[in-house]
């Protein structure tokens, strides 16, 4: 993040920061979300109120921007919530929650906290197909975690995937376009299957590579194949270059940057690289306007620490 949006008053003063999200949340007047009235709403000015109370006037309601947001009921400062969105979304690799609570002055847990909120924000609530006619759309999987060897022996699960202790990724990223993953239970053709043929157009052209899954997917869509046992990568239009580019980015920052990622929260991460990545530099999206645009997916997304934390979270 660079100096000049380090100064930005919205990271340092919480007015400032409540005022600039209501500017983005509410372009046509404030929001009441208790009934959906819009612009009919008043604000309360009185020495006992915090500031950014409204009172609906329909249902009599008292809000405030932060309302039915993951910034509900937050004690961690607006402008800290906002600094610690850019921090993540500027940086390619993403940032741990110590660093992030050492830059901001909190505890290492509220900063986690903090962190996995943000990430629930980025996860999209709806899918549309990929691809499409002319287009391309490159499949892959990939294993996320480190060696159960290297695990003291209390710790070790010999359910995970070879004993390995590593967590099946399942992978869609279209040619010039938007990248799609996600936390699979297995890579087998009976789970691969259902998410191709639901997320991915029937036109589109599918290039994956020649494992035994991906083997009767001429069925569904014009599919071609590159067989990397023999040493082919290339052949024509076929290949799996930018998959293979997008999971080395997130190996890196998974890796290096976050060094654990825990099977329940696994999903979250993924969201994290995948808006990253189909808002990036490439697509001229810098990092002010990639901030800007994460913050409207904060709404009516509750998500509390119980829930974050416990068997229960979405």
């Amino acid at each position: 993040m660079s100096k000049a949006a380090l100064s930005n008053p919205i990271f340092h003063d919480a007015d400032k920061a409540r005022e600039w999200l209501e500017a983005r949340l509410w372009k046509d007047g404030p929001i009441c979300p208790k009934c959906g009235t819009v612009d009919e709403a008043t604000l309360m000015q009185g020495a006992s109120h915090r500031p950014g109370l409204y009172q609906c006037n329909a249902c009599r309601q008292p809000f405030t921007v932060t309302v039915g947001t993951l910034y509900e009921r937050s004690k961690i400062p607006l402008n800290k919530w906002l600094a610690a969105t850019h921090l993540m979304m500027a940086s390619k690799k993403g940032m741990s929650a110590l660093e992030i609570g050492r830059l901001l002055g909190i505890s290492k847990k509220s900063a986690w906290f903090l962190c996995h909120r943000i990430r629930e924000s980025l996860r999209p609530t709806s899918l549309t197909p990929m691809g499409g006619e002319g287009k391309f759309v490159e499949a892959d999987e990939t294993y996320i975690g480190g060696k159960e060897t290297n695990k003291h022996r209390s710790k070790r699960n010999s359910k995970n995937i070879g004993g390995m202790g590593k967590e099946p990724v399942f992978a869609l990223v279209e040619r010039k376009g938007q990248v799609r993953s996600q936390h699979v239970p297995g890579v087998s053709a009976k789970t691969l299957r259902p998410i191709l043929v639901a997320q991915v157009d029937a036109k589109t052209f599918l290039m994956t590579d020649d494992a035994g899954q991906y083997r009767h997917m001429h069925k569904d869509f014009a599919h071609q194949t590159v067989n990397h046992g023999a040493g082919e990568y290339v052949r024509g239009e076929a290949h799996t270059n930018t998959i293979e580019n997008y999971f080395s980015i997130l190996k890196r920052g998974i890796t290096g940057t976050f060094h654990h990622v825990s099977q329940q929260h696994l999903k979250r991460y993924l969201a994290e690289f995948d808006y990253r990545y189909n808002e990036r530099e490439a697509l001229g999206v810098g990092d002010v306007e990639r901030f800007e645009k994460s913050i409207p997916g904060i709404v009516g997304k509750r998500l509390t620490y119980r829930r974050i934390n416990g068997q229960t979270a979405a």
